[in-house]
C-alpha cells in the first residue's frame, strides 16, 4: 500500500538501509487501505555522529509525519516507525469515536500544513510555503494540527466558508482565529 522515496542528506542510502526502512514502514500497512506514499529522510550529523529520520506519509484524510535522532540511524527509523502507528490508532480511535457520536466521514486533508521558519532577532522570512486550505470544521483542524504536532493550523471553516486559524494556546485549550469580509 505505501510507496517508498527514501533519500539520504551527507549519506549513501544503501540496499540495506533502504530495505531496512521499508521492512519497518511495512507495517504500518495494516493500518492504512488506500496507496500512499512514504517520503523518507535519513540524515547524518558530522559534529556528532547522529543520524535523523523524518517520515511524511500523506493519506487522503490526513497527514503523519514524525522525526528522531538519535546516535543509530536504525534506532531513529525504529522509533519513527513506532511514533507513526502511535500516530495512526490515535487518529483511529478518534475518528471511530467521532463517527459513533456524531456521524463524522472523516478529514478532508491531503496535503501538510507547514510551520513556517522565522528568526524572531532579524525578522527575516526564511522560508515560504504554499498552504491549500480545505473545508473542514475546527474541531477537524485541531485533530489534524494535533497529528501534525504543529502549534496552529490554517483551515477553511466549512460552516462559514472563510479561512481560519486555529491555535493551541499555552494553558493547553485552543484558539480560533476567524478572518471577517470588509
Amino acid at each position: 500500500m505505501l510507496d517508498y522515496n527514501v533519500r539520504g542528506v551527507n549519506i549513501a542510502v544503501t540496499d540495506a538501509l533502504r530495505d531496512y526502512v521499508e521492512k519497518r514502514l511495512t507495517k504500518l500497512n495494516r493500518y492504512i487501505e488506500e496507496k500512499s506514499s512514504a517520503n523518507v529522510n535519513l540524515r547524518t550529523y558530522k559534529s556528532d555522529n547522529s543520524g535523523k529520520a523524518e517520515v511524511t506519509i500523506v493519506l487522503p484524510y490526513v497527514v503523519l509525519r514524525a522525526e528522531d535522532t538519535n546516535p543509530d540511524l536504525y534506532a531513529a527509523v525504529d522509533a519513527v516507525s513506532e511514533k507513526l502507528e502511535r500516530q495512526i490508532r490515535k487518529y483511529k480511535t478518534k475518528i471511530n469515536r467521532k463517527s459513533r457520536e456524531t456521524g463524522f466521514k472523516g478529514i478532508d486533508s491531503k496535503n501538510e500544513i507547514p510551520a513556517t521558519d522565522s528568526d524572531d532577532e532579524a525578522l527575516q522570512i526564511v522560508r515560504t510555503k504554499q498552504v491549500d486550505l480545505k473545508p473542514m470544521s475546527p474541531e477537524e483542524a485541531a485533530l489534524q494540527m494535533d497529528l501534525l504536532g504543529h502549534n496552529f493550523f490554517i483551515f477553511r471553516d466549512a460552516d462559514t466558508n472563510t479561512d481560519s486559524v486555529i491555535y493551541k494556546r499555552q494553558d493547553g485549550r485552543y484558539g480560533l482565529l476567524e478572518t471577517v469580509e470588509d
